[in-house]
């Protein structure tokens, strides 16, 4: 058995997975921070305007976390629900911003409120990636009990992706937690093998589940960095690839 690069840059089509607290300020009590979502809206831009098919997942978790809420007594159920209601907010607030640099973009829920976003139909959302829409995708699976994670991998199944590409606060997979080990170093490439022997915290089991049994590669990078976004979508190396083996 032999490991291979399964690098998929340059990638013609891509799910950006955003979380929630992206759009938002370090330490702010505002639940986003509409100069953020316009930077991430111009370095998306770049990358549509250079060829790129995209569709964008993202999280909630500045407004709401169903887990964290159910573990308050909550009715877990009813918590993921208000967490995908979040999703939509926050879905909305890029849809905005995006428009304003000229960016043709559709929100899709996953529940249906048709005055505000379309229904989530595959056929019709692969058809607008087609056509270079950018295809924001809201409202999670449209089920309790699943992640943004889990959505991510989904979609990019149904939407035929060439990579997911996660965006996180640090710049990589690490041996360990390099905020508390200072001797963790970051992987350049790892397999998903690896990643399950190791324990190396990817996505969520389910999402890592989906991704590794249809071959979709991962990339973990930093947002932070002013361009790591734009430079991401375009296909430079950056943070960590996560990929499937080649066997001889």
């Amino acid at each position: 058995m032999t490991t291979a690069n399964r690098d998929p840059r340059p990638f013609k089509r891509a799910i950006l997975k955003l979380s929630g607290e992206a759009l938002r300020e370090p330490g702010s009590t505002d639940n986003i921070s509409p100069e953020i979502v316009d930077r991430i809206a111009g370095e998306i831009r770049e990358a549509v305007d250079a060829g790129l098919q995209l569709g964008i997942v993202v999280g909630g978790g500045n407004f709401w976390r169903g887990a964290s809420a159910s573990a308050r007594g909550m009715d877990r159920a009813t918590a993921d629900y208000v967490g995908m209601l979040a999703t939509v907010m926050n879905a909305l607030a890029l849809e905005g911003a995006l428009q304003h640099h000229g960016v043709s973009c559709v929100v899709q829920s996953a529940i249906e409120m048709k005055n505000v976003a379309e229904t989530f139909i595959r056929r019709k959302a692969e058809r607008l990636l087609d056509e270079g829409y950018v295809v924001i995708f809201a409202a999670g699976t449209g089920s309790p009990f699943f992640s943004t994670d889990t959505t991510s991998a989904l979609r990019a199944s149904e939407m035929d992706a060439d990579v997911i590409l996660k965006a996180t606060q640090v710049d990589g997979v690490y041996t360990a937690d390099p905020r508390k080990d200072p001797t963790a170093t970051r992987y350049e490439t790892v397999t998903f093998q690896e990643c399950l022997s190791k324990r190396l915290n990817v996505m969520d089991a389910t999402a890592f589940s989906l991704c590794m049994d249809n071959d979709i590669p991962i990339i973990i990078f930093d947002l932070g960095p002013k361009g790591n976004l734009s430079n991401a979508l375009r296909g430079q190396q950056l943070g960590t690839l996560v990929h499937g083996e080649d066997r001889q």
